[in-house]
Parts: structure tokens; C-alpha cells; sequence
């Protein structure tokens, strides 16, 4: 077992980095559960496209609004305490939900709003805990901790997670989501048991939030690396948005899947994430940052288009299987290109500008792809986000070579 322990957590990362592993793996458990259950539950109040859209946007809004707040929060203020309290928070909103299942008073409305509710928390949860890591552990240490919080997500939140959320909602509507709040509940314990050093609680000082805000705006408009990452991953999660928004129709109405064929679409992305963490480091040595990029952005594009045009359910897994492989290759580089060049006390904004990318891009697609889908079809949201794609990459292209020399600026 000690073993075991130092292959995932080497020693020399320390205690703290352990306790927020077991923490980040722990929620990334019950946030896979929910990644299944919940757009199951939304889908089994309604038919309307538009609402099951709707619940995907609603997810997604929270970090939109509040990410540069959240991010300035985690500047000024405990990271720790900010994880723990928003944890708490999702916890009572999920007894709520699982109570009005229990007693029938559950409808889209309500499933609505507590998505909405769960989404706000961890988008402070996610910025305070996501910038921990930088405090926990040495630069050069920052991908072998990325790449074991990425390894969790990858098999938790989208391999086992999902899987298991589906195979409970098919039990009944209850269980997925008591079973979220237990374990959110003991990724709050955990992370309370950090002992962070003085300088990560340190205040904000007299300025106002607004001006932090400001200055962690003007930091990424000035990085020509970060402001690539931000602006890519913006427009690329329009298209991905609006294609995923409706991923639970297309994978019922288009393959013919039922609950449990929903959740492993995403235990087989999580299976391709996977090979991609096998072969991460052998990937990096030979492959340039800025490749790196570009070859995940095709990648991403063909994986649209090829969505678009099969109506065969294991083509399609083979496909959502590559797709997963980029997207764990994407997620970690850009994550770790951004916390090394990033100054410590401008992590928690930085950090946020980024998220505002990420769910402005998923807002926007989702409320796209909602409407396409009603109107033209499950597979409309596909094209238009291999449209786009296409078009993005042609035209940032060569802007991706400022990502292989992140760390020469500041």
C-alpha cells in the first residue's frame, strides 16, 4: 500500500498535496455521478431540447458570472476555507434535491434550480482548490501534480463516475444524488485537513475587489501565451458547447442508447483520457507545446464532423475514445503552461479569466445548440461545431507558437 501511495503521491510533493488529491478525487466521484444523473433527471421531466439545453447552460453560467469574483476571492482569502465552505453548501442543495425526489415534489423547475445552485458553489470550490496546487508544491513539481489531479478526474469523474451515476439512476432518481452528497461531504473534511503556509492566507490589502479584478484582466491581455490559451479555449468551447448540450439526445435518439449506454460515452472518453496519461511524458519529449496544441484543435474539429455522420454506436465510442485522449493532452498543458507562468499572487484571477473563457464559450454554445437541435435536428449542433472549428483553427494557427514559450515571459 505505502507503495501505491508514493507512485501516486510522491513523498516529496508532501502532505498537504495528499490531502488535496484524496479531496480532489473524492468530489471528482460524486461530481461524475452527476454528470450522468444529471441530465438524465432534467431529460426524464421534460422532452423540450430547448430545457435540456437549458440544463446544461444553467451549469455552465455560475463560473461565467462569478469566476473573476471567485478568482479574486482566492487571492485575497483561505483557499482552503473557500473549498470547504462552498462544499458544505452543494451538500445542502443536494439533501434538498434528493428530498423532494423522496417525496414527489421533485420537476424541471426544481432540478433547474438546484443545478444552478450546485454549479455557483463549485465555481469558487474549483478556483480556490485548482490554485492550491501552486502553493503546495515546487514549480518543476506542477505537471506531476496536474497530470495525478487530471489522472482523478479522468478516472473518477469521467470513467467511474458517470457509469455509476447512470447504473444508479436506472435503481431510481434518489440514489445518484444521496450518493453525491456523501461524498461531497467527505471532500470537505479532507481538504480541512491542509496546513497551508502563511503567505497562501494572506490578504488582499486595502485595494478594492474591482481592482484586483482589473489587474488580473490586464496581466492575461499582456501574456501573449495565457491570452492564446484563453481566447482558444473560448471559442472552442462555443462549438463544444453546442454540440454537447444535446449529448444525451444524440445519444438516444441517434444511437439508440439508454441510461447506461449515456454514462459510458463518458467512461470511454475517460478510458482514451487514460491512455493519454500513459503516454503524456513520452508525448511532451518529442512533441512541441505549441504542436501539441494544434494537433488537439484538428483532433477536435474531425471529431465533430465524424459525430455528425455515423449513426452506429461503437463508431461512434471509438470516436469519443480519441476525443478523450485529447482532451486529457489539452487540458493538462494548458493548465500547467498557465500556473508556471503565472505569479503566485495573480494565480486565483488568472485562473478565473480562464474559466470565464471556458464557460462563456459553453453558455453561448449550449444556448446554440439547444436551439439548432429543436429546429433542425440532433445533429445540426454537431455541424455547426465542426463549422467553427474549422474556421478557428485556420485562423489561430500560428498565434499557438506563443504557447512554447510561456515561461519567458511575465
Amino acid at each position: 500500500m505505502s507503495r501505491l501511495v508514493e507512485a501516486l503521491a510522491p513523498s516529496r510533493l508532501g502532505g498537504g498535496f495528499r490531502w488535496l488529491l484524496a479531496s480532489s478525487w473524492i468530489s471528482n466521484l460524486g461530481d461524475g455521478v452527476a454528470l450522468a444523473a444529471g441530465p438524465l433527471l432534467v431529460a426524464s421531466q421534460t422532452d423540450s431540447a430547448v430545457l435540456v439545453a437549458l440544463g446544461a447552460t444553467l451549469q455552465w453560467l455560475p463560473p461565467l458570472v462569478f469566476g473573476l469574483f471567485a478568482g479574486a476571492l482566492t487571492d485575497r482569502l483561505d483557499r482552503r476555507l473557500i473549498v470547504v465552505t462552498a462544499n458544505v453548501v452543494r451538500c445542502l442543495v443536494l439533501v434538498l434535491l434528493t428530498a423532494s425526489i423522496v417525496v414527489g415534489a421533485v420537476s424541471v423547475a426544481v432540478v433547474l434550480l438546484a443545478l444552478l445552485l450546485l454549479a455557483t458553489a463549485e465555481s469558487f470550490a474549483d478556483n480556490a482548490s485548482q490554485n492550491l496546487l501552486p502553493i503546495l508544491v515546487d514549480r518543476d513539481d506542477l505537471a506531476v501534480g496536474n497530470a495525478r489531479l487530471q489522472t482523478g478526474f479522468i478516472t473518477l469523474n469521467q470513467l467511474a463516475g458517470p457509469f455509476v451515476g447512470a447504473a444508479l439512476f436506472s435503481a431510481g432518481a434518489v440514489w445518484p444524488f444521496a450518493t453525491e452528497a456523501v461524498l461531497v461531504a467527505a471532500a470537505a473534511v479532507l481538504i480541512s485537513r491542509i496546513a497551508l503556509p502563511p503567505p497562501a492566507a494572506a490578504g488582499g490589502g486595502r485595494r478594492g475587489v474591482y481592482r484586483d479584478i482589473v489587474e488580473g484582466l490586464r496581466w492575461t491581455r499582456h501574456h501573449a501565451a495565457v491570452r492564446t490559451l484563453v481566447l482558444t479555449i473560448f471559442t472552442f468551447n462555443i462549438t463544444f458547447g453546442a454540440a454537447w448540450s444535446v449529448l444525451v439526445l444524440y445519444a438516444t435518439e441517434r444511437l439508440g442508447l439508454g441510461p447506461v449506454g449515456f454514462g459510458a460515452i463518458t467512461l470511454v472518453q475517460a478510458v482514451g483520457g487514460l491512455a493519454a496519461t500513459a503516454a503524456y511524458g513520452w508525448i511532451t519529449r518529442r512533441v512541441s507545446l505549441g504542436d501539441l496544441m494544434r494537433i488537439g484543435l484538428v483532433i477536435e474539429t474531425i471529431t465533430h464532423a465524424a459525430l455528425a455522420l455515423t449513426t452506429v454506436p461503437w463508431v461512434a465510442m471509438v470516436i469519443f475514445f480519441v476525443f478523450g485522449a485529447h482532451a486529457f493532452v489539452w487540458g493538462t498543458t494548458s493548465i500547467t503552461v498557465r500556473q508556471r507562468a503565472v505569479p503566485a499572487e495573480l494565480q486565483g484571477r488568472v485562473g478565473s479569466v480562464n474559466v470565464v473563457g471556458v464557460y462563456g464559450g459553453l453558455v453561448i454554445g449550449s444556448g446554440v445548440g439547444g436551439v439548432l437541435a429543436q429546429h433542425y435536428g440532433v445533429t445540426a449542433p454537431f455541424w455547426f461545431a465542426f463549422a467553427g472549428s474549422a474556421v478557428f483553427v485556420v485562423l489561430i494557427w500560428r498565434q499557438l507558437s506563443h504557447v512554447a514559450h510561456a515561461d519567458e515571459e511575465r
